[in-house]
């Protein structure tokens, strides 16, 4: 059995942080779906309590009240937490430079950021999503300055293509700046695309994955049926979860066959679908923390459940037949007989070793 004081290193660092990392983007009202400040407080204690120490927030999660939460809730433990948000969101709408990967933006979110959670420093800092418009040096640099500053230890990176993340990875080992430590991208049974290029590229380059939504916005937990595949769906996250799972892309025919699936595994097992989802997120020896997300102290309850759960190899075959994607290329074809022949002249190598 794996337990949340079961620590992990995150990425190339000797960072050590819980198997399961504890989302805040459900901490407070303010769009709508999420929870009260007593039931926030009361998933926040439970994670602590039980040794979880990986705190993930962002900038304008729930317009900013999250952050004051959680800012709250580690009063007195602050110590003992590895507090990690994100910069990049629109902090204004209608201000140009109020979001966004650059340097007034990091500056300006980060000082926002250590007020709302009433610290002198941050121990992650990621930005949040790739602007396409920003400079790579412009933001390595930047991030380099807030380190030597001390208001950031670490460094990571979130929802960017890896042919970016690779590049800058590599410029910040060139010029001696801090370099990216995580990685947090969307993975999951119904998003498992990211094992072309991302996850193999993050165990390469010295970056712990952090999966966001590893429940596919909550459709993996049975929720959802075919029947809430239908209304209009909102570019906010405002409005409702079932909004939030449609935006997001997860709420798909496709994605309610695999959550049948985990179902009927789940069933096998007599334990909840989200264990089940969860626990599958961590066999991938790329993936140091998924983030889990609650609404209620009884779905962190289940959340944490599935640190204990194993499976027999006809239940992951099924998961993994359902869920499965194609590699695409090259990967595929470096993988068929004819290139390897081609480049090997039929000489096998063991992979395993060395």
């Amino acid at each position: 059995m794996t337990t949340l004081d079961t620590y992990r290193l995150l990425g190339r660092s000797g960072l050590r942080v819980s198997p399961l990392s504890l989302g805040t983007m459900t901490f407070g009202t303010d769009w709508g779906w999420g929870s009260d400040k007593d039931e926030s407080r009361r998933i926040f204690d439970t994670y602590v309590d039980r040794g979880g120490n990986f705190i993930d927030t962002a900038s304008q999660y729930t317009e900013g009240t999250a952050e004051t939460m959680v800012g709250e809730f580690a009063t007195g433990r602050r110590e003992r937490l590895v507090l990690a948000t994100k910069y990049t969101m629109a902090r204004r709408q209608g201000d140009p430079n109020s979001g966004g990967n650059h340097r007034k933006s990091m500056v300006q979110s980060v000082e926002a950021s250590l007020r709302r959670l009433n610290t002198d420093h941050l121990d992650l800092l990621y930005l949040h999503a790739w602007d396409f418009t920003t400079p790579v040096e412009e933001i390595l640099r930047a991030m380099d300055d807030l380190v030597r500053m001390g208001k950031v230890l670490y460094v990571g990176i979130s929802d960017t293509p890896a042919w970016q993340v690779a590049r800058m990875q590599a410029i910040a080992d060139l010029r001696g700046w801090t370099p990216l430590i995580a990685l947090q991208i969307e993975y999951s049974l119904v998003e498992r695309t990211v094992e072309r290029d991302l996850i193999p590229m993050a165990r390469e380059l010295g970056l712990g994955v952090i999966p966001w939504s590893p429940l596919a916005s909550g459709v993996l937990t049975g929720k959802y049926s075919r029947a809430d595949l239908e209304g209009e769906v909102s570019a906010s996250p405002a409005g409702s979860r079932k909004n939030v799972a449609a935006a997001n892309g997860s709420l798909t025919v496709r994605a309610l066959d695999i959550a049948d699936v985990v179902k009927r595994v789940a069933a096998e097992m007599d334990r909840p679908p989200s264990q089940v989802a969860l626990a599958w997120t961590l066999l991938n020896p790329g993936v140091t923390a998924p983030i889990v997300g609650a609404r209620t102290l009884g779905q962190l309850e289940d959340n944490l459940g599935a640190l204990d759960v194993r499976f027999t190899d006809a239940q992951l075959a099924a998961l993994n037949e359902v869920s499965q994607v194609g590699l695409g290329f090259p990967h595929e074809f470096l993988a068929r007989p004819m290139p390897r022949h081609v480049m090997l002249g039929g000489v096998e190598i063991d992979l395993t070793r060395g």
